[in-house]
């Protein structure tokens, strides 16, 4: 029989996010709540009030916490690098919300820093785990679609003045990102993952309605390895609420295409391998499945890798093939011109 070894987690910023996480760590048996920290202190107590843990004001302080084993990192985008770094060098294992770092040096030298310190570090994508996107992933790998063509990864959402106004990090360049990092990043990761890697891209973005740093709406065309086709949209316009995140695959022998406001149900599945009447059962069945609590089992995959020293489920150098892809697509917008994406490739932005 395996032992059961409980992890012992701190979380560091305790906005929205982070009390996904407490609520995925409460339904975890073997995964147990530490400490939190937070530089605000009205927020930091608003968070832990109901809980029985340690609090600090403090990172330097809370990461001296000998009790914290493993860090789930749930700060603005733009301080994940420093912090991941500040985590490494105390010998704590690492749980990054995504984005995962928004510069690709940083996240180069994090993933080596982790290697070396021997400390585990994985990347939050929880659509990764949907099982309408687990079954896409195995019409993907079986070759169900025979030759593929072409795909398309669609996000068409709504954020309002009042989202950007409501913290001051939000809608800047250097904390936030902008809209591939922040909102269309899950997306883009499912995309990546399921039929990368990207050979090229060509993108265009423009600030339309929103008055932030970045843009608020982006298209963008792909070559893949493959050869296939493909096209990211993203926009955070839509009036007067989220549309729809999608994502499309389309080949020889197969047409797939999962939708809903956040990719939670089979819009289209149809197969040569399978009748019009066994893929329409297929469907209503993924589609009849309830989403599993992303947040949960991410966290229990991390424990996994911890206790059993095997690669999470999105390890640092998995996320670093999306941060290639979105920093490709940042070039190519500002640059007016294709953009190759290659291992070496050096750019800032």
């Amino acid at each position: 029989m395996e032992v059961v070894s409980i992890v012992n987690f701190g979380i560091v910023g305790c906005g929205f996010i982070a009390g996904k996480h407490v609520k995925a760590l409460e339904q975890i048996a073997n995964a147990r709540l530490v400490a939190a920290c937070d530089s605000d202190q009205k927020r930091l107590i608003s968070f832990t009030e109901k809980y029985d843990i340690s609090t600090y004001e403090n990172y330097d302080e809370f990461l001296k916490d000998p009790e914290v084993e493993a860090v789930i990192i749930c700060t603005p985008s733009g301080s994940h690098a420093a912090m991941g770094e500040k985590a490494a060098h105390a010998g704590k294992h690492i749980l990054m919300e995504k984005p995962f770092v928004l510069d690709l040096n940083q996240g180069k030298n994090l993933v080596e820093l982790c290697k070396s310190k021997e400390v585990k570090l994985g990347v939050v994508h929880p659509n990764r785990v949907k099982p309408v996107v687990r079954a896409l992933s195995e019409a993907v790998n079986g070759g169900w679609f025979g030759k593929i063509t072409h795909t398309s990864a669609v996000l068409r959402w709504n954020r309002t003045p009042e989202y950007f106004n409501s913290t001051a990090w939000r809608g800047t360049r250097e904390l936030d990102g902008g809209i591939l990092f922040n909102q269309a990043i899950h997306n883009i990761d499912l995309l990546n993952w399921l039929l990368g890697p990207v050979d090229e891209v060509f993108a265009y973005g423009a600030t339309q309605l929103h008055n932030i740093e970045y843009e608020d709406v982006c298209v963008c065309t792909l070559k893949l390895k493959s050869g296939a086709l493909g096209m990211i949209e993203a926009a955070i316009t839509l009036y007067p609420e989220n549309l729809e995140e999608s994502i499309a695959v389309f080949g020889s022998q197969g047409t797939a295409v999962l939708g809903g406001k956040s990719i939670s149900r089979i819009q289209e599945w149809k197969f040569s391998k399978f009748s019009e009447a066994e893929a329409k059962i297929q469907a209503e069945q993924l589609n009849n499945e309830s989403d599993p609590a992303g947040h949960k089992e991410v966290i229990e995959d991390f424990i996994k890798a911890i206790t059993r020293n095997q690669e999470p489920l999105v390890s640092g150098e998995e996320a670093m093939k999306v941060l290639y892809l979105i920093k490709a697509i940042y070039q190519s917008i500002k640059t007016n011109q294709p953009v190759k994406i290659t291992t070496d490739w050096r750019v800032n932005i």
